[in-house]
């Protein structure tokens, strides 16, 4: 006689979406709201939706990054999966995100530095045809 079991081990889900977004100061905020609607749908898990405060400064950081120093639009792609959130932001720019020396009053600088502290890896990828991906993972605890 065979008989069926149900699992113990929570489902593991796997999310994931890309947006195009045009280049100007709006999208960071739009990027906002579309990390907030990913995070928080039921496409992915509970624990994903525990990173949403952190996320949406990662996006913003990146999102703005690639606005204002990249060429052209930016991709923003969102992925969750196995106790992780990866956000990645590609753009057509050849100049590589880099830590400045700020002082107390300067107003920029602040981003990769604060992006470094939200996530658990960060890394830049050089497209071989020019651009770059930026991509942080954070922890969905």
């Amino acid at each position: 006689m065979n008989v069926m079991r149900a699992s113990t081990r929570p489902a593991r889900r796997t999310a994931r979406v890309e947006y195009t977004l045009p280049r100007e100061a709006a999208s960071a905020r739009w990027a906002r709201q579309l990390t907030t609607g990913f995070l928080s749908g039921s496409r992915t898990s509970p624990e994903a939706a525990t990173q949403l405060d952190e996320a949406n400064l990662v996006v913003s950081e990146l999102v703005t990054n690639a606005t204002r120093h990249g060429r052209g639009r930016c991709r923003l792609r969102l992925s969750s999966a196995h106790g992780t959130v990866t956000v990645e932001v590609r753009d057509d720019g050849v100049r590589l995100p880099r830590m400045r020396r700020t002082g107390l009053e300067g107003e920029g600088g602040r981003g990769i530095p604060l992006v470094q502290c939200l996530a658990r890896r960060l890394n830049v990828t050089v497209a071989p045809g020019g651009g770059k991906t930026v991509r942080a993972v954070l922890d969905a605890a």
